[in-house]
């Protein structure tokens, strides 16, 4: 029996806990990176963080589907890039998604933490990520440098190694996230076949505000923009390329589930596979 115990006991030590998992995810993406409005960090604590982690599920959005899966597979932590709680929840309504979402992952004892833009900010994350996608840069800047440590931020400019196509650039980010499709509006008075791209600002998500501080650039990549914003780039000669929102986010998870897994050998780490686009062109 005493045999058992230690074998038990040395088991159990072998496991992350979760408040060291925490800490390393604040590792991966410190929190105070994150712009000011938003809500991230560990928005759902349903335990006392002495427990370990069972299993890892990561998602873009968290949806019913997605908390399935993770319920399924036996998760109790979800890592939603978006987070759930957001702009000051007062009530908790079953007849709202987020909602019961929130409440079932409670009754479930499921941790739920948002790295959202910290994981944006941060260098090597999602922004960096995505500017490499469009091709390979000879140098980049930061558009927003973090007022903390300016070796972070959001957005970033890149000076391709060499000029490029736009239409190459078309068909590698299509390539490189997984799209049939993307969104194009070309500089003004310009021929699609005759651009020519030399330098990018990129942003994940909703980057208008964001790459309205670029300078420079004649090709702007982002999920989605105002009307009016693509309006002015295009009058100015910047060509846009949008992708809907969360298809310029989505293909780093494998990424981030990398990055965890080098920490913690130990832990399952699973991207949801229900956790995509709510749009689609038809």
């Amino acid at each position: 029996m005493l045999h058992a115990i230690k074998a038990a006991d040395m088991e159990t030590n072998a496991m992350t806990r979760m408040q060291d998992f925490m800490g390393t995810l604040e590792q991966i993406a410190p929190l105070h990176l994150a712009g000011s409005w938003d809500n991230v960090g560990l928005l759902i604590a349903p335990t006392d963080g002495q427990e370990a982690v069972t299993s890892v599920c990561l998602t873009i959005d968290l949806r019913e589907s997605v908390l399935d899966e993770a319920i399924a597979a036996g998760a109790n932590v979800i890592l939603t890039y978006h987070p759930i709680l957001f702009g000051g929840a007062k009530q908790l309504r079953l007849n709202r998604y987020a909602d019961r979402v929130i409440l079932r992952a409670v009754q479930h004892q499921i941790s739920i933490y948002s790295p959202h833009t910290a994981l944006d900010a941060v260098s090597g994350g999602v922004t960096d990520w995505l500017l490499n996608c469009v091709g390979d840069m000879r140098k980049s800047s930061i558009i927003e440098p973090n007022d903390a440590d300016a070796s972070h931020g959001m957005g970033r400019v890149g000076t391709l190694s060499s000029p490029i196509a736009l239409t190459s650039i078309i068909d590698r980010l299509k390539q490189q996230l997984g799209l049939p499709h993307l969104r194009l509006a070309t500089a003004h008075n310009a021929q699609l076949d005759s651009i020519t791209i030399n330098r990018v600002a990129v942003c994940p998500g909703a980057g208008g505000s964001v790459v309205a501080g670029a300078k420079g650039h004649d090709l702007v990549v982002t999920g989605e923009m105002r009307h009016h914003d693509v309006l002015s780039l295009q009058s100015r000669g910047v060509s846009t390329i949008l992708t809907e929102h969360t298809n310029c986010e989505r293909g780093y998870l494998p990424h981030l589930a990398e990055q965890i897994k080098s920490h913690h050998q130990d832990l399952s780490v699973q991207i949801a596979t229900t956790d995509k686009d709510p749009l689609s062109t038809v």
